[in-house]
């Protein structure tokens, strides 16, 4: 079975946690991680890819159709995760699973969306960002990542009640709270914030077909912070895109600085990425 097709059934196999023993055994890390320090998905507005949006498709007999949109998307039931066992694995669009990201897979929700998923058992509420398909168990609507299951309170248990309602990024983006005025270079500096994020958080800027294109971006975010501004260039399929990530960054108040720093100055919306 191929890696993207044996993530996608994931929700097949329950888990180690769950106290009986699966035919495939999934896990959390091999240490503990203070997730609270890891924020949400941020959504923005992203094409959706071909990658990942075969519909309809069939899995184990069932035939699925995609949704033509995510807009107006609200469902309760199941939701379950997967963590180690699929770390480092390609997802349905080609990306690769990170369990400390904030991610989810969907039957039918186009890739990629974004979706608000509340724990109905004690009301916490994450965002995550879709950009795989599952889980194929018929009371599951949604598997998480092992860091969205864990920032739900439901990482030993296995499953939770939840409610997944599906997030516009133009309208969340509007809604946000206000930008800093006038972040400046007295900002926080690289390093400076005890708030800890993992040791691999950068943001990324852009991404460009043109490494010329990806040098001028780095030199103008360059221009505004202290911090390593660097072009990454893709692998594989991916060799011809130059990507501009800012990090690493160490704290959860530097990201946010950050954010408001390239969003007032470029008018920039990055996002997280774990390198």
């Amino acid at each position: 079975m191929k890696p993207a097709e044996f993530a996608m059934v994931a929700g097949l196999f329950l888990l180690t946690a769950c106290g009986e023993s699966p035919v495939l055994r999934d896990g959390p890390p091999p240490r503990e991680i203070d997730v609270s320090t890891i924020p949400d998905a941020m959504p923005r507005v992203e094409p959706i890819t071909i990658a990942g949006n075969k519909s309809p498709y069939t899995v184990n007999g069932e035939t699925y159709r995609l949704l033509p949109t995510s807009k107006g998307y609200q469902q309760q039931g199941y939701a379950s995760w997967y963590g180690s066992k699929f770390h480092g694995r390609k997802t349905s669009n080609g990306e690769v699973y990170n369990m400390y990201g904030m991610t989810a897979a969907h039957k039918t929700l186009p890739i990629p969306s974004y979706v608000e998923v509340t724990n109905l058992d004690n009301g916490r509420k994450v965002v995550v960002r879709v950009n795989d398909r599952g889980p194929f168990h018929s009371d599951r609507i949604i598997d998480l990542s092992w860091t969205a299951a864990k920032k739900l309170g439901f990482h030993q248990t296995g499953t939770a009640r939840v409610r997944v309602v599906a997030v516009e990024p133009l309208a969340s983006q509007q809604a946000a709270a206000p930008l800093p005025p006038n972040p400046t270079a007295t900002g926080p500096v690289p390093g400076e914030s005890t708030n800890s994020l993992p040791a691999n958080t950068f943001l990324q800027t852009g991404a460009f077909a043109s490494r010329e294109s990806a040098e001028n971006l780095r030199r103008r975010i360059a221009s505004h912070t202290a911090y390593p501004v660097e072009i990454h260039q893709g692998l594989g399929k991916q060799s011809g895109i130059f990507k501009v990530m800012v990090g690493p960054i160490a704290g959860n108040n530097e990201l946010l600085y950050l954010r408001s720093l390239l969003k007032q100055k470029e008018n920039l919306v990055p996002f997280v990425v774990y390198l």
